[in-house]
């Protein structure tokens, strides 16, 4: 059977890694996104020489319809892999039409594309454990939603769109849901990245609610393996949680990066005021995924972190010269 993935969302932290590992892997790789592709640090593909053997970039918007459907159906993939989304809690208040747009208006015209391919095996929709809301207690993927800010309802939206799909269409979508995941070429505004950047440059980072609220931290590389199990094995309607069982506070992590620069977490953040609907924890039990397909992940929280130092020092002079704080692009 042929072997072609649509890579939507590909120049983000999460989809470039994917795609690099799928064309590596022997896949024919054909990567979508609104966005120019940044600097060559932050992508996977140009780091060695083995990544690039089957691998086309394509710029394009999905709300001009005409110019995705076109693309898409010449490709025809088998499958689809699909991370692009508007991300960001706290910025969701401030605009959240943009939320809804390409969250759910842009995807919703996506799907209408895609359930017309003749050769479409599988779509993989990259979505987010916050449609849940904070969770107390390890949960499994029938967990109801209980979305707390616009970014987490547009999610929510889009994911309840695409079961009824499953449902009255037999539309072949599988969903992932995964822990926060961290890496090398992660966008610097990001938890880790910024952590490091605040060790090297002495510029503190703000710590959020005192850093109190709880994560699983998933090195990318990790959810790469995770998610080409999935496209390749998982069954279609489900659900699959991609996590860690490993817990730590936020206010944990950046201190665990200061000590590896043999700093403390007061010279590393400031205290800041908590985020609106910011949930306390996720809590992602990841059972389904290791029985089913055999997955657990490789990389220990200590070694991804000082796998990510490297690459944070090896760019950094490039690193200082881009924005350290999210930018919104509507």
């Amino acid at each position: 059977m042929s072997r072609k993935i649509l890579v939507i969302g590909s120049n983000s932290f999460s989809g470039s890694h994917f795609a690099a590992k799928a064309s590596y892997l022997g896949y024919t790789v054909l990567g979508i996104s609104r966005s120019d592709q940044p600097n060559k640090c932050f992508l996977p593909e140009t780091w060695g020489t083995d990544f690039k053997k089957s691998y086309e970039f394509r710029k394009v918007n999905l709300h001009r319809r005409e110019e995705v459907k076109t693309l898409v159906s010449s490709f025809n993939p088998n499958f689809v892999v699909n991370f692009a989304a508007q991300g960001m809690v706290a910025e969701s208040w401030e605009a959240p039409n943009d939320w809804y747009q390409t969250n759910l208006v842009a995807q919703i015209e996506l799907h209408q594309i895609l359930r017309s391919l003749d050769g479409l095996v599988k779509y993989v929709h990259v979505t987010t454990p916050e449609v849940y809301g904070s969770t107390l207690d390890w949960i499994e993927e029938d967990q109801e939603f209980n979305p707390s800010t616009p970014y987490a309802a547009s999610r929510a939206a889009c994911d309840l769109h695409l079961r009824t799909f499953f449902t009255g269409l037999k539309f072949p979508v599988v969903f992932t849901r995964s822990a926060n995941v961290y890496g090398p070429g992660q966008q610097l505004y990001r938890v880790v990245p910024r952590a490091i950047l605040s060790c090297l440059s002495g510029v503190k980072m703000p710590l959020h609610g005192n850093g109190e609220s709880t994560r699983s931290f998933l090195h990318v590389d990790d959810m790469v393996d995770a998610t080409l199990a999935i496209c390749e094995h998982g069954s279609v309607g489900h659900t699959y949680h991609i996590s860690d069982q490993e817990l730590i506070t936020i206010s944990g992590l950046v201190e665990k990066i200061a000590e590896k620069f043999e700093m403390t977490l007061e010279e590393v953040a400031e205290k800041s005021q908590d985020r609106l609907g910011k949930d306390s924890s996720y809590k992602l039990s990841s059972k389904k995924l290791r029985t089913e397909l055999n997955w657990a992940p490789k990389r220990t929280l200590n070694d991804g972190l000082s796998q990510t130092i490297s690459w944070v020092k090896k760019h950094y002079p490039d690193l200082k010269s881009h924005p350290w704080t999210y930018i919104h692009k509507k």
